[in-house]
């Protein structure tokens, strides 16, 4: 790591305000945490420090707690505290207000998530650089695939386990380093997203905290090997992710339940996966329009992105 430090009380409130950015973005499905870090100028700095910290576990785990300890060394406290600072006020102050979102308007909020996601699934395609008849088949297959096994879900994990928040951080985690995919989407299509909503809405901070025990694993353990396969096989992972994302409509889609998260009169789990269309206009236009708004609105902040990457390089 090669980064200038800089330690002054501005900087790094800038990045705290950065890191509520990418908060807000990660608590919402369809929306990358890394895909406001790109458009705020900070994306190959996270990665490069998400590298070394990853570098850190895997020596800790070989026990080389000296070879750890030059990692830790290495990474840039002072970006790295303040950004998860900012993220975590994001997740305190927004929980409670999408939990209740969820409970009050579950298909209003699905049409917004299905926009968020068709916008990644655009985002993504323009990043493969050759598609050929390969990547199309890992699409369609992907895309078949899931949406017959997101079948099988029944909706939302009303108690989870430690273990389930585990495997929730380990796997989430994973959205911090894949281009143009949602920790929060994943953790729709799992189950665990109103759990974990829940858990941060009342300060449930065992369950918090076993959660980010599976952050700290899915780092160590998949960060590396994703890196890689994202260097060595770049354009079949995003065609991977691309089909992921068509498949998840079927947890997304609107109508009858919205998200699956809960159901329209109390706090309780509803059917996730049951597909059928809106009873009347009323109930029709608002996912419709929220869904156009957040197609809209991500695509815009792509384009952000895009022109900050083409004004960096000339």
């Amino acid at each position: 790591m090669h980064q200038k430090t800089d330690t002054s009380v501005k900087t790094m409130g800038l990045h705290a305000v950065r890191g509520f950015c990418m908060g807000v973005a990660d608590i919402v499905p369809g929306v990358s945490g890394g895909t406001i870090a790109l458009i705020l100028g900070i994306y190959e700095r996270l990665i490069a420090n998400v590298r070394t910290g990853a570098t850190a576990l895997e020596r800790l785990a070989k026990l080389d707690p000296r070879g750890a300890l030059a990692r830790v060394k290495e990474l840039e406290w002072s970006f790295i505290v303040p950004l998860l600072g900012g993220i975590v006020v994001a997740f305190g102050a927004l929980s409670h207000i999408i939990e209740d979102l969820l409970t009050d308007y579950p298909e209003e909020m699905a049409g917004l998530f299905i926009g968020l996601v068709a916008a990644s699934v655009v985002i993504a395609w323009k990043q493969v650089s050759d598609w050929n008849q390969t990547s199309y088949t890992i699409v369609g297959v992907v895309a078949v695939a899931s949406f017959f096994l997101l079948g099988f879900q029944s909706g939302l994990i009303t108690d989870p386990s430690p273990i389930q928040f585990v495997g929730a951080g380990a796997i989430a985690i994973c959205a911090m380093i894949l281009p143009g995919i949602s920790g929060s989407f994943l953790l729709v299509m799992m189950g665990m997203y109103a759990g974990l909503l829940g858990a941060v809405n009342d300060r449930e901070l065992g369950d918090i905290a076993v959660f980010m025990v599976g952050a700290v694993i899915g780092l160590a353990l998949f960060s590396t090997l994703l890196s890689w396969l994202l260097d060595n096989h770049h354009d079949r992972i995003l065609a991977s992710l691309i089909g992921l994302m068509l498949g998840s409509v079927r947890v997304l889609w609107p109508w009858p339940n919205g998200v699956g998260i809960i159901s329209d009169e109390e706090a309780e789990a509803v059917k996730g996966t049951k597909l059928g269309w809106a009873d009347d206009f009323g109930s029709f236009v608002w996912p419709t329009v929220l869904a156009a708004v957040a197609f809209a609105l991500v695509l815009g902040l792509s384009v952000v992105g895009d022109r900050r990457l083409t004004a960096r390089s000339t």
